[in-house]
C-alpha cells in the first residue's frame, strides 16, 4: 500500500488529496461498467456491489489486524471506527443505489455535498468555526454543483433521477460523518491503517447479507463485473478512501471535504470519455463555479490551517 509521511507538508496534502480525488471519481465508473455488463439497475444488485467492494478492501486489510492486536489503542477509539464503518456502509449503499436512477454528475455532484455537512457537524459539535472565505467557497462550489446536478440529471441513464438524487443526498450525510467519527477515531489513538481495517471490515460485515435479502447474490455475474470491482476496491477505496482518511488525521474535515467537491468534476469528464454522457451548458457553466468556489474555500481553509500552525 501507498507509503504516507508521517509529518505532512502542505504540499504533500495536497498532492495526496489531489491522488485521493482522482481515485474516488473512478468509482462511479467502475459501478456503471458493472451495471452496462449486466443490464441490471435493481437494489440488490447495487448491494451487492458496495458490499463486493469492502469485503476485498477489508480483506486487502488483513495483515494489518496482526498490528492492531498489539497497539494500545483506547476503546473509545475503536467505537469510532466501528461507528465510522457502519455510516460508510450506509453511505455506499445509497450512493451506489443512486447511480442507476440518476446520471453521474448528477449523483456525484449530490454525494459530495459533504463540505456544508461537514462545516454544520464541525461547528456544532467540535466548535470549529470556518472563516469567512471558506464559507464562501463553499456556497459558492456547492451552487456548481447543484448547477452540474440539475444539467446533468436528465439522461437516458436516468430513469427516476428525484429517487436517485435523494439516494446520493442521503450518502453525503452518511459520508461527512464518516469523515468526522474518522477524524475523532484517528485523533484518539488509531493509526490510519488500524483505523481503516476497522472501518472497512465493520462496514462489510454490515453490508455483506444485504444482497440475498433483496434476491441477489455473489456469483454467477460475467467476469468484468469481477474485474471491474476489484478495480474499485484498489483505486477507489483503498488508494482514494484511506488516502482521505489520512488526510482527515491532519486538517480540518471541512478541508479535506471541500477537496473531494473536484470529485464530481472528475466523474463528469471521465462519463463523457467513457460513455459519451455529454454535458449541457449548464453543467459545463457549474463545473467552473464549482472550481472557483472550491479554490477560494481551500485557500481560506489553509489560511486557518496555517495560522493553527503558527499558534504556540
Amino acid at each position: 500500500m501507498l507509503k504516507l509521511p508521517d509529518r505532512p507538508s502542505s504540499f504533500q496534502v495536497w498532492l495526496i488529496l489531489a491522488i485521493a480525488v482522482f481515485a474516488v471519481s473512478t468509482a462511479a465508473i467502475w459501478v456503471r461498467l458493472a451495471v452496462e455488463a449486466t443490464g441490471r439497475s435493481s437494489v440488490g444488485f447495487s448491494l451487492f456491489l458496495a458490499a463486493s467492494r469492502l469485503i476485498l478492501a477489508a480483506i486487502a486489510l488483513l495483515p494489518t489486524w496482526r498490528s492492531l492486536a498489539r497497539t494500545s489503542a483506547p476503546k473509545s477509539a475503536i467505537v469510532c471506527a466501528g461507528a465510522a464503518g457502519l455510516c460508510l456502509a450506509i453511505h455506499f449503499a445509497t450512493w451506489i443505489t443512486s447511480l442507476s436512477f440518476t446520471s453521474i454528475a448528477a449523483s456525484t455532484a449530490l454525494v459530495t455535498t459533504n463540505p456544508i455537512w461537514v462545516a454544520l457537524l464541525g461547528w456544532l459539535r467540535f466548535r470549529e468555526r470556518p472563516t469567512p472565505t471558506t464559507c464562501v467557497g463553499i456556497a459558492l462550489a456547492l451552487a456548481g454543483g447543484l448547477c452540474i446536478a440539475l444539467g446533468g440529471g436528465q439522461t437516458s441513464s436516468a430513469p427516476n433521477p428525484l429517487l436517485g438524487d435523494a439516494l446520493a443526498l442521503i450518502g453525503a450525510w452518511m459520508a461527512s460523518l464518516y469523515l468526522l467519527l474518522g477524524r475523532e477515531a484517528q485523533r484518539r489513538g488509531l493509526g490510519t491503517g488500524h483505523y481503516a481495517a476497522i472501518a472497512y471490515s465493520s462496514a462489510a460485515a454490515v453490508l455483506f447479507p444485504l444482497p440475498w435479502l433483496f434476491g441477489t447474490g455473489y456469483s454467477g455475474y460475467p467476469t468484468p463485473v469481477y474485474l471491474y470491482l476489484l478495480l474499485m476496491a484498489l483505486i477507489s477505496q483503498l488508494l482514494g478512501h484511506t488516502s482521505i482518511n489520512w488526510a482527515v488525521r491532519w486538517v480540518s474535515p471541512t478541508f479535506v471535504a471541500i477537496a473531494i467537491l473536484f470529485e464530481p468534476l472528475g466523474s463528469s469528464v471521465l462519463g463523457f470519455i467513457i460513455f459519451g454522457e455529454v454535458p449541457g451548458w449548464l453543467v459545463a457553466a457549474g463545473a467552473l463555479v464549482l472550481l472557483v468556489g472550491a479554490a477560494i474555500a481551500l485557500w481560506g481553509a489553509a489560511g486557518e490551517r496555517d495560522r493553527d500552525r503558527s499558534q504556540p
